[in-house]
């Protein structure tokens, strides 16, 4: 595998910021792992980060490098703070960032596919809400998102309560049957008739953000959306995390 540091100038945020890449190489004589890569672009996994992280964390915290060395498969792990992945209410554009600008950016920037068959996007607890608003608002461009301990739920009147200065920050003063509304997103592509994207959602057991996956899973349900379902023993923390993107990977539709 090659990997880099991106450090990049963003228009959409009119700054500088960062992503993290992990890119596929064959290989043969490493000792202890192989590597692997498919002829053309590569299939590419966008891996979103949560709430008190940055786009280097899930090679800190796991060892998704070596998880996908046999899978030909890139990895591309932006930094978007501490915004929800949108474009928040009293601050920056970053859902713009996410959905336009870095998808154009890594397809000039790196030799990957922009096929809906080969593109992917999961992400844990903030970054679990960030995969599925993606996959959700834009079903054309993923075949396949999953959340991993995920704030799905955040119109919530509970996270307002508990975070009353992010939420006003991000969302400003109304979430429900919004843009930034899983369970509304999820019943409007329900209804569209459009195909979404394959869904996997996990959570552990003793999770304070249980709730919000239970909510998301019942919704899905309701409206006949399939949903791989994963709830196990675990907390809010990175061994969980560690093991559920292995599965992830498995679970990926990669041709």
């Amino acid at each position: 595998m090659a990997l880099m540091r991106c450090d990049f100038y963003s228009e959409a945020l009119q700054l500088s910021t960062s992503m993290t890449v992990i890119l596929p190489q064959e290989t043969t004589t490493q000792i202890g792992m192989s590597g692997a890569a498919r002829e053309g672009g590569a299939p590419v996994l966008y891996l979103l980060h949560g709430l008190s992280d940055d786009d280097t964390i899930w090679l800190r915290r796991t060892s998704i490098e070596r998880y996908v060395s046999t899978l030909g498969l890139a990895v591309v792990m932006p930094a978007v703070h501490r915004s929800f992945y949108a474009d928040e209410a009293h601050g920056n554009r970053y859902w713009t960032f996410l959905s336009e600008e870095l998808p154009s950016l890594v397809g000039r920037f790196f030799r990957v596919s922009d096929r809906r068959e080969d593109t992917f996007v999961a992400g844990l607890s903030m970054g679990g809400y960030g995969a599925v608003k993606w996959a959700l608002r834009q079903p054309e461009r993923f075949a396949a998102a999953a959340s991993l301990s995920g704030a799905l739920d955040v119109a919530n009147p509970g996270m307002r309560e508990n975070r009353p200065e992010l939420i006003d920050r991000v969302f400003g003063d109304e979430v429900s049957g919004t843009d930034n509304d899983l369970l509304w997103l999820l019943e409007q592509g329900a209804k569209s008739g459009q195909q979404l994207p394959a869904l996997h959602v996990s959570c552990g057991t003793e999770d304070g953000l249980m709730a919000h996956n239970h909510a998301f899973v019942d919704a899905a349900r309701r409206l006949d959306v399939p949903v791989t379902v994963e709830f196990e023993p675990g907390e809010h923390e990175w061994g969980l995390w560690d093991r559920k993107i292995q599965d992830v990977l498995r679970w990926l539709p990669l041709s």
